[in-house]
């Protein structure tokens, strides 16, 4: 068995489910303990079938923490979302560096961990981690400034509090850097709060057609004494729960 946990994002595999308790139930059958980035309407019913929501985000993608005019309204959100996790024993909530649009990778550094200083002890009160999510710039979100690891790292430094990590999203870091395991291993296992995986190229399943190859960096995770949640954030090529128990055999380590 896996000494991390497994869970899901609804906005991957919940198109089209037209019974999402049911959806849940199964899902929680197959093993998975947490789903991801969910409608509020549906927190209780996946607490009902015994699933963990273990992650909300604040903030925007490309409107993040690396400028400083976004911090108050990003403080602010992120105060209303530490009530709701507290509420709902939510773990985590997803922040973002937003695009450079011109700003040095230095001053987004500096900027983004002023910001994250400035949002540690609320998380550190509520008993919540911030995970600020590695993203790639290449394919699916141009422009995004946290999309090397070494990057979050340098700001996880200069933040320097408990409750703050990075997202590591291995497809992401794939099309970006590569060399996932090594990096994991040596430079990024300290920081990780929070994983995701999905196939390379094309997001979908963890299968064949795609490069990554997940059972070893799983057993890294393992090695590293990673604890926390794994996310499946892949979408699916035919039946999500199907896609769901393949890849939840895959990463079982």
């Amino acid at each position: 068995m896996s000494q991390f946990k497994q869970s899901f994002a609804w906005w991957a595999f919940g198109r089209g489910v037209t019974d999402p308790p049911a959806f849940f139930r199964e899902a929680r059958k197959i093993g998975y303990q947490g789903v991801e980035l969910l409608p509020h309407e549906l927190w209780d019913a996946a607490r009902d079938a015994g699933l963990t929501i273990v992650t909300e985000g604040a903030g925007k993608i490309e409107r993040g923490l690396n400028r400083r005019a976004h911090h108050a309204e990003i403080e602010a959100e992120v105060n209303a979302k530490l009530d709701l996790a507290v509420k709902y024993g939510v773990p985590n909530i997803i922040v973002f560096s937003g695009n450079r649009a011109g700003l040095t990778d230095e001053a987004g550094a500096l900027t983004t961990a002023e910001g994250l200083r400035r949002l540690a002890p609320l998380a550190e009160a509520a008993g919540v981690t911030l995970v600020l999510e590695l993203l790639n710039s290449k394919v699916d979100h141009n422009d995004y400034q946290c999309d090397h690891t070494a990057w979050g790292v340098l700001v996880m430094s200069l933040v320097n509090s408990p409750a703050v990590k990075l997202l590591y999203d291995i497809y992401h870091m794939q099309i970006m850097e590569g060399d996932i395991i090594r990096t994991i291993r040596e430079v990024a296992a300290p920081h990780i709060g929070h994983v995701h995986t999905a196939g390379n190229p094309g997001r979908r399943d963890l299968d064949d057609d795609q490069e990554l190859c997940y059972p070893p960096i799983m057993r890294v995770l393992k090695e590293i004494g990673y604890a926390g949640f794994v996310g499946q954030e892949f979408v699916p090529k035919g039946d999500a729960l199907a896609a769901l128990r393949a890849a939840y055999r895959l990463c079982e380590v």
